[in-house]
């Protein structure tokens, strides 16, 4: 047996003016004339933005679910160049501190997957501290929840830089000069244009990252097909981390348009996934990628209910 937790990523469908990811760029930032007032209408967008969040988990507990992905997106401009005077944690303190409280009434776990321009493999200096200088605005965050930082946040590997081999040893290079407070918060996830299952296995075995299987992105990128035989090693990479092991659950959009995501997850190749690990671990967490949110989470679960051999212990919660 097998516990199943489902999650959903960052915002509701179901919930009305809720967008925890509101934002201003900077062009409207600059077209401001004075300069504190635009600061000020930051900070009233990004208090804003943590209010939604703290709707969402409201929202979440009433469901019964357990398992969240915060949007990276709470905090606009928080590291752009042009405000790196701006002492974006301190008005959002009150705010975060509800979070915490919340969370500690109603514990689920929740965690981040900061955007793509976050790449520790990168040669470039510059973009190398940027992606360190956002990774420890997730910190604080998480530490402003007082939420255990401990691998919360997935990151891809990066890029290819037209050598792959080369590319995954400037990881390794890279990861030396990455404070140890960001190194674990990291997680890996194998993607759906270069780096795959295995050599993503690669990086996490030799740094002691968990990895997420993304098992959308292995169908459409791998070496070997059979990611079966690579299941024991991804569990192994979660051996040294207090959280169950997480996975991603995504369904194609089309044959044609196979890498884009769907609006919903297709119930049958979520079980197909699910019945060649079942009994493997004694519970997995499933991020649920989908364009419907929170409602794909309740279509799978309503799915499901319908199937043998599936015993739901709550509404996102369920044995195989």
């Amino acid at each position: 047996m097998t516990i199943v937790k489902l999650g959903y990523v960052a915002m509701s469908v179901h919930l009305q003016n809720c967008s925890p990811s509101q934002t201003m760029t900077f062009r409207q930032f600059s077209g401001l004339k004075d300069r504190e007032a635009a600061i000020r209408k930051l900070e009233r967008i990004a208090n804003s933005n943590l209010e939604n969040c703290l709707r969402l988990l409201i929202h979440n507990a009433a469901n019964d679910i357990h398992f969240f992905r915060f949007s990276s997106k709470l905090i606009p401009l928080a590291n752009h160049e042009e405000l790196s005077d701006w002492k974006y944690m301190r008005p959002l303190k009150e705010n975060l501190k509800k979070i915490a409280e919340y969370l500690k009434e109603h514990p689920m776990r929740v965690d981040f997957h900061p955007d793509h321009f976050v790449l520790l493999n990168t040669k470039d200096t510059d973009t190398l501290n940027m992606s360190i200088k956002t990774l420890a605005m997730h910190e604080a965050l998480l530490k402003g929840m007082e939420v255990d930082q401990e691998h919360r946040c997935v990151l891809h590997v990066g890029g290819a830089y037209d050598d792959k081999e080369k590319a995954l040893e400037q990881f390794i290079h890279n990861w030396g000069h990455i404070p140890n407070s960001i190194q674990r918060m990291i997680m890996l996830e194998n993607d759906d244009k270069t780096f795959s299952l295995d050599d993503t296995l690669y990086l996490c075995e030799k740094l002691g990252i968990p990895l997420v299987f993304d098992y959308h992105h292995h169908l459409v990128n791998y070496q070997y097909e059979d990611w079966t035989t690579n299941w024991e090693r991804v569990v192994s990479t979660w051996h040294y981390s207090k959280l169950p092991i997480k996975m991603h659950i995504s369904s194609p959009k089309s044959e044609k348009d196979f890498r884009a995501h769907a609006d919903y997850i297709d119930p049958d190749m979520f079980l197909e996934f699910l019945n060649k690990i079942k009994g493997s671990v004694p519970e997995i967490h499933c991020m649920i990628e989908a364009k419907k949110k929170d409602d794909a989470l309740f279509m799978l679960s309503k799915a499901l209910k319908e199937r043998e051999g599936i015993n739901f212990i709550d509404q996102s919660t369920f044995e195989i």
